[in-house]
């Protein structure tokens, strides 16, 4: 469930190689830990290119301007320039924020991808180090509301890459937990009790599991609607029906996880899309809908999966044609 949002042909792709080691070893899905994400794993520091390069305009409006003569190749490093100071607390690897940004091609200044799809030019990023390495780079040690510009050398990106430059500011720090109203629960299904952080521990019913796949509102949000194949952001746990036992959960991980729902199996897929962001939802899986007769890991073949999502954010799925 690897998903970089800005898809901004290989070269963001490449971005992986800036913080390549910083994040530590592990699943390569795995998102950091709270205490993994306390320190800078780049810090960039402003250079010639950097401040070189020209901001104007707001809002849809905004443009990145490398000027001609500017040679980002030039440095031997990632350069980071704060064009505007932000007030709030540090942004940090593992934060879930609102981001406006433009990723713009050094050499000839087209706009590779940007925030413009989004509500008000902006969108949820989750600053994961291994899948948004970009955007941890460019906003990272920062205070939240500070725009900055990120100069890119081609050396850092891979062979064949241009030289990039990143505009981004973030602008809010979103939650990490479904903000939605709370609805009544189902008769018949896995109940659910929230801890204090919003972690769900799930009670399986003693009774056969369901053959069609349910999904049931636990929290009702008011944000975006997921759409196919869109990009979310969210918090999960999933057990297994038989026992009741946890397979798989971002919460152990210590932040969110984000994927795109055509990358998932069909019944989560039918959970998350059609959902507003800031919602929980309670999906029942058959194996039709999950991973049929075959064993994944530490699920059984032929296992009915139960899951608890809070929705946190989604991307149109445009991000990844850009």
């Amino acid at each position: 469930m690897r998903i970089r949002l800005a898809a901004a042909l290989s070269a963001v792709a490449a971005t992986a190689l800036l913080l390549s080691g910083c994040a530590g070893a592990g699943n390569p899905s795995a998102t950091p830990s709270p205490s993994a994400s306390s320190k800078c794993l780049l810090n960039a520091k402003p250079g010639t290119a950097s401040d070189a390069v020209k901001v104007s305009g707001s809002g849809k409006d905004l443009t990145v301007t490398v000027p001609s003569g500017t040679n980002i190749d030039a440095a031997t490093a990632a350069q980071r320039s704060v064009v505007k100071k932000g007030d709030g607390k540090d942004v940090v690897a593992g934060d879930l924020v609102s981001v406006q940004y433009r990723i713009v091609n050094a050499t000839d200044n087209s706009v590779l991808d940007s925030s413009t799809r989004g509500v008000d030019d902006q969108l949820p990023i989750l600053l994961d180090p291994q899948q948004q390495s970009l955007f941890v780079a460019a906003l990272e040690c920062q205070p939240l509301g500070s725009a900055v510009v990120l100069a890119l050398p081609s050396k850092l990106l891979g062979e064949g890459a241009k030289p990039l430059v990143v505009y981004a500011q973030s602008t809010k720090k979103l939650p990490t937990v479904a903000t939605g109203k709370a609805v009544a629960p189902e008769a018949g299904l896995p109940t659910v009790k929230l801890a204090k952080n919003g972690e769900p521990t799930i009670t399986v019913p003693k009774a056969d599991a369901p053959t069609a796949t349910q999904v049931a509102v636990l929290k009702q949000g008011d944000g975006a609607t997921v759409g196919s194949g869109d990009f979310v952001v969210v918090q999960y746990t999933g057990v297994t029906w038989a026992d009741g036992k946890v397979f798989d959960s971002s919460w152990t991980r210590g932040a969110p996880t984000q994927f795109q729902t055509t990358g998932v199996v069909p019944g989560f897929r039918k959970a998350l899309e059609g959902q507003k962001v800031g919602s929980q939802v309670l999906a029942v899986i058959p194996p039709a809908d999950g991973y049929g007769a075959t064993a994944q890991g530490s699920i059984p073949a032929n296992s009915t999966l139960v899951f608890v999502v809070d929705i946190l954010g989604t991307v149109p799925a445009a991000a990844a044609a850009q």
